[in-house]
């Protein structure tokens, strides 16, 4: 006889396909559990080992010379511009904060290369580089933190303007030396160049346009989250202008200058009692007429500057240059006062004497009339730093006369 067939009865069935559910549902936390601890394992292990990989490779970074660590050499080799422009993108200017107390602490001062009225220039190395130190005394704190200030204003990095480093202070000893690092020019000032040298029309195109191309620069406000506001120098002169290797410019000394604040419409200016030089005063600087709290200008009185430079420059271009002179040589002592330059400048209205020569000889003459548009007694008739640098780029293209 065959087997009666097996019946389950329904009550097993429920208990069976119950359990089954319940599988598919504890199955999905437990996978989820599994993963969590797998990633707290590995997170503990990166937690334990990332204070050890950072001390090693900051050690690496900032080690004193004689370190022997073998990673220390690729670090080393990187120039400050590299590591400027990989930790900045270039977007900003100069070192972070903790990578320039590193740096000045290892720098080697070499030998004075100026003096002014805030304390020296000295040359250093730093890990066979040259770099510029600019020390301040302690009363001039205020023009120290003023300069590094506007040196790290957001998108200021140009190659028309002078390359910031870093800015510290150092304990001598006696006293708290503010330091203000910035890179090394060997050929040092235009007006030390000037006094020197002389130069061809090719050199003197290439220096006016680089000098207009950084004016124009700070002048331009950037628009942006991380915009750069327009800056104003109120102290351009040669002699806060340095000549590169190539016979380009940069702008420097940005201790007095001052900052267009967009969402106000004012302008910051610094707390500093400095003024600026009185032989590159603008006729509204040196008769007080000036408006200060709009920001234009301003800038039309950096132009009036910059048209003063490029007559010392085009002075010594040419077959027969020249020597070196500053602006109203004739008319003012070597120390003007602001009421001689005020009589010469405001009241007989007097500007730099253009050369006969100069009407000759195309680039000069084409220069010469840029010059005369920059020093107009009237303001709002100046030339705009930009119209300048569209100006010299002409010029440097046209037909007979070529960079």
């Amino acid at each position: 006889m065959r087997p009666p067939p097996l019946r389950m009865d329904s009550r097993s069935i429920r208990t069976k396909s119950n359990t089954s559910a319940t599988v598919w549902q504890v199955l999905p936390w437990i996978m989820g559990l599994m993963v969590l601890g797998v990633c707290a394992a590995i997170s503990l292990w990166w937690a334990r080992r990332s204070p050890k990989v950072l001390k090693r490779e900051s050690r690496s970074l900032f080690a004193p010379e004689d370190s022997c660590c073998e990673t220390r050499h690729s670090l080393m080799t990187a120039t400050i511009r590299d590591m400027i422009e990989l930790t900045t993108s270039g977007s900003g200017s100069g070192l972070p904060l903790l990578v320039q107390r590193s740096i000045a602490r290892q720098i080697q001062l070499v030998d004075i290369i100026g003096k002014g009225r805030f304390g020296e220039v000295w040359r250093g190395r730093w890990r066979g580089e040259n770099v510029a130190v600019k020390i301040f005394s302690s009363r001039e704190e205020c023009s120290w933190f003023r300069e590094a200030e506007i040196y790290q204003t957001v998108m200021l990095r140009h190659e028309n303007i002078l390359g910031f480093i870093a800015a510290d202070n150092k304990d001598n000893g006696t006293w708290t030396q503010l330091w203000l690092i910035t890179d090394y020019h060997e050929n040092g000032s235009l007006f030390d160049f000037l006094g020197a040298r002389t130069i061809d029309a090719n050199t003197l195109v290439k220096m006016a346009l680089s000098i207009a191309t950084g004016l124009a620069h700070l002048h331009m406000d950037i628009v942006g989250t991380k915009g750069k506001p327009a800056i104003a120098h109120r102290d351009l002169k040669s002699k806060n202008i340095l000549v590169k290797s190539n016979l380009t410019c940069v702008i420097g000394d940005l201790g007095l200058a001052v900052r267009h604040n967009v969402s106000s419409d004012s302008v910051d200016v610094p707390s500093t009692n400095r003024v600026g030089t009185k032989r590159y005063m603008a006729p509204e600087v040196l008769d007080e007429s000036m408006d200060s709290r709009q920001f234009d200008p301003y800038k039309r009185s950096d132009v009036y500057s910059l048209g003063l430079v490029l007559w010392e420059i085009a002075r010594r271009c040419g077959a027969m240059p020249d020597e070196y002179q500053p602006p109203y040589y004739e008319c003012v002592p070597p120390d003007p006062a602001l009421e001689d330059m005020r009589r010469v400048v405001c009241i007989e209205r007097r500007r730099p004497v253009l050369p006969n020569r100069w009407h000759s000889d195309p680039v000069l003459s084409a220069i010469s009339k840029v010059m005369k548009e920059c020093w107009y007694q009237n303001p709002a008739a100046r030339l705009t730093a930009l119209r300048i640098k569209k100006t010299l780029a002409n010029i440097a293209t046209v037909d007979h006369f070529k960079l």
